[in-house]
């Protein structure tokens, strides 16, 4: 092949590596606004609510226990003392059950918005009350005098809690009041029992929960049976957690999904008493709780969506690039180099015109909008460049082909691999195929003036 030929190929590789610089700055803008997106969902959730985290309702039941120690006084006599020392005893329900619809709403905070729900929660199940006699002895010999018991509930965000809920218990009702009582999470609520309702036997509970959050919401299988069905509008969950669901529908109308989990095959009843234990102790490190979990996720992330995109730019670049110079060899026709970078900047403002227009217009409409002005654009400056206005046009024809196949890869992630590596065997295949008959050493004896290639 012809020296100056090579010189050519390597000048436009090199501008090729060089545009991958104002892609870098694209990138890093992009990583900017999603940084900026993330501070307007902390901001939104440091001023109204955060993401809900719901355990309980579980039965606490407080007592003192008294207990003698025989010890030797500073002469070596031995003397009794007694000793007091506060415990308490969680029960958990016998049946759990979860009826949850929650309404999804968008809040803003400038350009950037998030996703709100409101929560309808009724809880109903059943406890068998211990009697004082079964209330655990930690020390030998102690006497126990129990307090009054109550019932807890921890929630992660108390400003979510729209209306103060009241407790059916058994035929009695009982308003929730602030704080769980729990030691190993403080936020929450409990209704305190008295006596007569905490009398030992079987007994029924209900109540209502409204709660607002941000983003999703998870639940503890705490019960002996735990049967939660959580239901909304929004046709776009993520279920995450210890358990997904046992069951569920999805349509564009909503979600509908059901969990049955036994204490069998959950251990969250023991990591609650030993977050309780090592609270009590004052330690730091509570363990983790058995937990189901639903998160409402935007079915298109603007931000995720323009970052993906902006990875195939120098694919787009590079694509471009090999088309011109195949028509410049094979056509005799010279494009400057100059020429090759300006076709190259307007390639690389797409990525910028997408993420810009898709913070403010939806995401298909933002895409369509910026490929078309930059098809527009690079066609008509073609027409002027190669001197033909049909090779302008099929040059457009071929982006916005290539438009289609980044538009699809974006909204197939499973099968982004895949299609991309279907792409680039084709572009190769059509190569090989256009220049199966091209006698390269010839064409470079072949290849014009020096003024032709510079």
């Amino acid at each position: 092949m012809q020296k100056r030929l090579l010189v050519k190929a390597l000048f436009v590789g090199m501008l090729m590596l060089l545009l991958g610089i104002p892609l870098a700055m694209i990138q890093a803008t992009i990583n900017e606004r999603i940084a900026y997106r993330d501070e307007a969902a902390r901001s939104i959730a440091a001023d109204s609510v955060g993401e809900q985290h719901i355990y309980g309702p579980v039965l606490v039941m407080p007592y003192d226990e008294v207990y003698t120690v025989e010890e030797r006084d500073k002469d070596g006599k031995p003397e009794i003392k007694r000793y007091r020392k506060r415990s308490q005893h969680l029960v958990f329900p016998n049946q759990l059950e979860v009826q949850s619809n929650l309404e999804t709403e968008r809040r803003h905070r400038g350009i950037h918005q998030v996703l709100m729900f409101n929560g309808a929660h009724t809880i109903s199940g059943d406890f068998t009350v211990p009697s004082t006699a079964e209330l655990p002895h930690t020390e030998s010999g102690s006497q126990i005098t129990p307090e009054r018991p109550y019932l807890a509930l921890a929630v992660a965000d108390v400003r979510g809690v729209r209306d103060i809920p009241r407790l059916v218990w058994g035929e009695r009702s009982v308003e929730f009041e602030q704080g769980s009582g729990l030691q190993s999470s403080r936020q929450g609520l409990h209704a305190t029992l008295s006596p007569e309702e905490a009398a030992a036997g079987p007994v029924k509970f209900s109540f209502s929960l409204n709660l607002a959050g941000m983003d999703s919401q998870s639940f503890v299988p705490l019960a002996r049976n735990n049967r939660f069905v959580m239901s909304s509008p929004w046709p776009h969950p993520q279920f995450s957690g210890r358990f997904l669901p046992e069951q569920y529908n999805l349509n564009e109308k909503g979600f509908q999904a059901v969990w049955r989990i036994s204490s069998l095959a959950s251990e969250a009843q023991a990591q609650l008493r030993q977050r309780e234990q090592s609270a009590g102790q004052g330690g730091n490190a509570l363990p983790q709780l058995d937990t189901i979990h639903a998160s409402f996720i935007e079915p298109v992330n603007v931000y995720s969506m323009a970052d993906r995109a902006t990875k195939y730019g120098l694919l787009f670049v590079a694509l471009t690039f090999a088309a011109f110079f195949l028509f410049e060899v094979m056509k005799r026709l010279p494009i400057h180099p100059v020429q090759y970078l300006l076709v190259g900047l307007a390639l690389a403002l797409f990525f910028l015109l997408l993420v810009s227009l898709s913070e403010h217009y939806a995401f298909v409409a933002s895409y369509l909008a910026a490929s078309a002005g930059c098809i527009v654009l690079i066609a008509y400056y073609l027409a002027h460049v190669l001197r033909d206005w049909k090779r302008g046009v099929g040059f457009g024809a071929a982006l916005c082909g290539l438009y289609g196949i980044l538009f699809g890869l974006l909204n197939s992630e499973n099968n982004a691999l895949m299609l991309g590596a279907i792409l680039l065997f084709a572009v190769l295949a059509a190569i090989m195929v256009a220049t199966r008959k091209v006698d390269w050493y010839n064409l470079g004896n072949q290849a014009g003036s020096p003024a032709e290639l510079a």
